[in-house]
């Protein structure tokens, strides 16, 4: 039997997730910091909650999706928070990026209540989220994921079970780290050869047959050479995820050189942006 889910965060990931659940016709409590946003799932048959703690109430499956650490502790251990309303037996879904030691304090919690806890956060940004195709990271036990697996079958292609709490989150960690270094990167080379009066077509074409190719450049060299950022995933949360992977790092005693140097780019285009732009707009560096 389909379970009654509930869903915070409607973000821009979060709402065409919740949207394709409502969609495929689950009975669906939802609800969000800004009310106007769960209103918009009204139509589709969801049921707005007054607070994250009657989402909770209401839901056998609980999704979070939301921006950061902060806005998670908020939403769980505030007043009001989901967990004063998760029932026992139920299922706590979280799909935000936030640190492994945060993912087994939650984990922690949801056991004290008789509930079960993944992590899941994804990859895949935006059209992923819309298409269905997005790809679950998961720490936790395999028989919640199991439990779980038909409702997460209307969101992504691919569920990785990645091993117990705080896995999923270090994998995602370290995946995100990669992306905003290729981007970076990319971002030189396209200073490097505009120095030189060269067009970046030039060297798009070559990197195209070369083993320099990657999938997220296919997304993120678009938006540089049109100089459109609209935000798919916005740089704001890969400053917030690079300083999450250089403090695990420094938990672990890992060394992060290039990591760090990038943060300091991001930084640098997070503080010069007045508005929200995708992590492709780092490219800005380059051209203040």
């Amino acid at each position: 039997m389909t379970p009654k889910v509930g869903w915070i965060g409607l973000g821009l990931i979060g709402k065409p997730m919740a949207r394709r659940l409502a969609n495929a016709g689950l009975a669906m409590t939802v609800w969000n910091r800004a009310a106007s946003k769960a209103e918009e799932l009204v139509p589709l048959g969801a049921r707005p909650a007054a607070t994250a703690r009657e989402a909770a109430a209401a839901s056998e499956v609980l999704f979070t999706c939301v921006s950061d650490p902060p806005a998670l502790e908020a939403v769980l251990f505030g007043p009001e928070g989901a967990l004063e309303g998760l029932g026992a037996g139920s299922v706590l879904v979280d799909c935000s990026t936030i640190s492994p030691a945060l993912a087994r304090r939650i984990a922690a919690a949801c056991a004290e209540r008789g509930a079960e806890f993944l992590e899941a956060p994804i990859t895949g940004g935006t059209w992923g989220a819309e298409k269905g195709e997005l790809v679950f990271l998961i720490g936790g036990e395999a028989a919640t994921l199991d439990r779980v697996r038909p409702v997460l079958a209307h969101l992504g292609k691919k569920l990785f079970h990645l091993g117990p709490h705080g896995a999923g989150q270090t994998v995602k960690l370290a995946m995100n780290l990669l992306y905003a270094l290729e981007v970076q990167a990319l971002a030189e080379a396209l200073a490097l050869v505009a120095g030189a009066g060269i067009g970046a077509e030039k060297l798009l074409d070559v990197l195209a047959s070369s083993m320099g190719r990657a999938p997220v450049l296919d997304v993120k060299a678009p938006m540089m050479t049109s100089g459109n950022y609209a935000p798919s995933f916005p740089l704001r949360l890969m400053h917030k995820d690079l300083g999450l992977a250089l403090d695990l790092a420094n938990h672990l005693g890992v060394p992060l050189p290039a990591t760090a140097a990038a943060r300091e780019t991001y930084s640098a285009v997070k503080g010069a942006s007045a508005e929200d732009v995708d992590y492709a707009a780092v490219r800005r560096f380059w051209r203040q």
